[in-house]
């Protein structure tokens, strides 16, 4: 039992159950809330796109456009045609899996960095369409969204939401976890360590690529819908460019291939431009240079190369024991 608890996935859990439960205590008031809000919601994306980049090796740079596509279909359906926000998040769920499925089994036939350019040509593509599209979109300038609503309870506190988002964030990490597990999962680490040996083995990779493909896109498009719900406003720079830079450099920064260093990645870099703001004209020129300092002294990613660093340790003590004794 202890050391079930002690595991990376259970302890895991627990370790980020127990944050999320404390965290409350250190936030005074609702623009802390806000921020971990956001943290939460970016978190939920990377942990998907993780499970694309980090396990399955499958680069993404438009995946920002499934997070402004389920923001957008949530916002119409309840905002312009009177849904339930729930069956609205719902629907725009499955609308966006749908879609990620039909572009997905041209698109990821291709590797390396032609796959990167046609995922970036697809948020491209998206951003454009949410832009150009002002009669149901608002255009540039955006659209307001109706509160969330279940029955006669309205989600409009930000005490409530954070807690909503971090059980929801809790589900995500713990459906990845349990996905990494799975024979699937094996089948997704093949893939990245050589996709013609996978092939080699039985293993169907063009089908494992697209269902890891369209469960990222679904983890994107359900935080994008809460997103919208939350903030009660929603723009084209959900579906950006640049916000698709800044979730894979999340998932980076905490490490590929590690479902902690995806909530870690994503905690890291929204918060620390709000810790920054205070450098004024310097927080750029900042910000870039903690990146790069962790990037040189921690290569692998903050989690992954600090439980290396630990093991390392332990593994130095134990040497030094067994000498002793």
């Amino acid at each position: 039992m202890l050391a079930r608890l002690a595991s990376p996935r259970t302890g895991g859990l627990l370790a980020l159950a127990l944050v999320i439960g404390l965290l409350p205590f250190g936030l005074s008031n609702n623009y802390f809330y806000d921020v971990a809000i956001l943290v939460g919601l970016n978190a939920i994306v990377c942990v998907g796109l993780n499970l694309l980049i980090g396990y399955a090796g499958q680069i993404s740079l438009g995946h920002a456009g499934f997070f402004g596509l389920g923001a957008y279909g949530s916002a119409i359906l309840a905002s312009r045609y009177g849904w339930p926000p729930l069956a609205a998040l719902l629907a725009t769920t499955f609308a966006v899996a749908l879609l990620a499925y039909i572009v997905g089994r041209p698109i990821l036939r291709l590797k390396g960095h032609y796959l990167a350019m046609a995922t970036l040509g697809l948020g491209i593509i998206i951003f454009m369409v949410l832009t150009t599209e002002d009669k149901f979109t608002g255009g540039p300038d955006g659209m307001s969204v109706s509160p969330f609503r279940i029955g006669g309870f309205v989600l409009q506190v930000e005490h409530i939401w954070y807690w909503v988002v971090g059980a929801l964030l809790l589900v995500a990490v713990w459906l990845a976890l349990n996905l990494i597990e799975s024979p699937a999962g094996r089948a997704l680490r093949a893939l990245h360590s050589s996709e013609v040996g996978a092939e080699v083995v039985g293993i169907n990779a063009a089908e494992h690529k697209l269902m890891v493909f369209v469960i990222s896109a679904v983890f994107a498009s359900v935080a994008g819908s809460l997103g919208a719900h939350y903030s009660g406003f929603v723009t084209p720079a959900k579906a950006a460019f640049l916000h698709s830079i800044e979730l894979v450099t999340m998932v980076v920064f905490g490490g590929l291939a590690s479902t902690f260093g995806a909530v870690v990645g994503a905690a890291v870099l929204t918060t620390l431009p709000q810790l920054l703001a205070s450098f004024a004209d310097y927080e750029m020129m900042v910000f870039g240079a903690v990146m790069i300092g962790t990037m040189v002294f921690l290569p692998r990613g903050v989690v992954p190369s600090i439980a290396r660093l630990l093991a390392s340790r332990r593994n130095a003590d134990s040497d030094d024991k067994e000498r002793s004794a």
